[in-house]
């Protein structure tokens, strides 16, 4: 779990994001390492080498601290890449992408779409995929649909996705096969879309 964890930390100060960064890393090991989200305040401060006070200010609570986390995994890890791999080598590349990333992270996230988090992870990870199905069905569909038929379109394949997702990273069989997961929702997109252009060019 090595990378650059201060990318999205908001304040300025080198110090704050550090402990941010190290808080962030010790929320996702620690989650996973026990397959739950019940892990004390006072252990993930300990593990991040920062007193539970310093979490208490950046964060608030543990489970804002667990939000924020799985956000910041999304942006570094997934986000940019499926820009590139969309335009670059096509959409199978980046559904492909997105699996191996839920997959990886499954022990993380599973705990949190069965907890008390699950309503807002689903709700920002919503905000973050959203704009990504906008320009991907802005490309496909063209002048075939207008602004708001294409932002309605990108909120229900949004919407959609991540409910398969959500049942795949949790009741999925073990080990998750991103492969056969990004066929599914490529095959899913496909009768949409298709679907689509055809009621389009009636």
């Amino acid at each position: 779990m090595d990378g650059d964890w201060t990318t999205e930390a908001p304040a300025k100060d080198r110090r704050v994001r550090r402990s941010r960064a190290a808080l962030m890393r010790a929320a996702v090991e620690l989650v996973s390492e026990r397959d739950s989200t019940a892990v004390p305040v006072s252990e993930i401060a300990e593990a991040a080498d920062v007193s539970r006070q310093v979490l208490y200010q950046q964060f608030g609570d543990r489970d804002t601290l667990l939000l924020e986390a799985a956000l910041d995994l999304v942006r570094r890890e997934l986000l940019g890449e499926l820009g590139g791999l969309a335009s670059a080598t096509g959409e199978h590349a980046s559904l492909l992408a997105l699996g191996r990333h839920f997959a990886r992270y499954r022990r993380f996230y599973r705990p949190l779409l069965t907890g008390a988090s699950a309503f807002a992870l689903n709700k920002a990870l919503t905000g973050l995929f959203l704009p990504v199905n906008r320009e991907h069905l802005g490309r496909a569909l063209g002048g075939r649909l207008d602004a708001e038929g294409i932002e309605d379109l990108a909120t229900f394949l949004t919407g959609g996705a991540g409910a398969v997702v959500n049942t795949w990273v949790v009741d999925g069989p073990d080990p998750l096969d991103p492969e056969e997961f990004a066929g599914r929702l490529l095959r899913m997109r496909s009768v949409v879309t298709a679907m689509i252009t055809k009621e389009a060019g009636r």
